[in-house]
């Protein structure tokens, strides 16, 4: 267990209950004659195309990677679908350097039924302190289909920290859960923050 584990509790709204679970079949025939309901069902991806999916593949969400974007630069890119990729990412730490601005951006995919609120949770601690914890809203999706065979999303730009006593190593965890608290993949990984690329 990632000893960031008591760290990675998604934050609760209060009052928020989860909707009732519907299959794709009831949600495309639910409310035909609605066309404000067509226009968001049209805006999920729902009644276009046919699934991606492995109907022996039980997983609901497959994150595929995670990338650093930094203008100029070539993206640092994590590979996180292939069996075993997580598994050595922590020995693996890749460079940012101090005061740089950057983006997050994640591929996934969504396999079998509707994935309702996928959320992206990430603490960062060093030498063993929390120095950050990150929630991102990702958003509801429909399964994938051939005309949309994966979703991309850009988190919000954030700024490396800077000066003397921010360089230095980082560990971090992340995980991607959903509205039902359902785990889709948790992985540690590491960083450096230094004064040059």
């Amino acid at each position: 267990m990632p000893e960031h584990e008591d760290d990675l509790v998604a934050s609760q709204t209060e009052g928020f209950k989860v909707g009732e679970k519907k299959t794709i079949e009831e949600y495309q025939n639910l409310d035909k004659n609605d066309e404000s309901l067509n226009r968001w069902k049209a805006s999920l991806g729902l009644n276009t195309g046919n699934t991606v999916g492995d109907p022996n593949d039980p997983r609901k969400c497959i994150i595929k990677s995670l990338a650093l974007e930094v203008a100029g630069r070539d993206d640092v890119v994590i590979e996180l679908s292939a069996p075993g990729a997580v598994d050595t990412l922590k020995e693996k730490p890749f460079k940012i350097k101090e005061g740089s601005t950057f983006h997050i951006k994640v591929v996934f995919q969504v396999h079998h039924e509707v994935l309702s609120g996928l959320k992206y949770l990430q603490v960062v601690k060093r030498h063993g302190i929390r120095v950050s914890k990150d929630e991102e809203m990702l958003g509801s999706y429909a399964p994938n289909t051939t005309d949309k065979p994966f979703y991309e999303k850009k988190f919000n730009a954030e700024e490396a920290p800077s000066g003397m006593m921010a360089r230095g190593h980082y560990n971090a965890v992340s995980k991607f859960l959903d509205d039902d608290q359902h785990t889709h993949l948790q992985f540690e990984w590491s960083f450096d923050i230094s004064k040059d690329w």
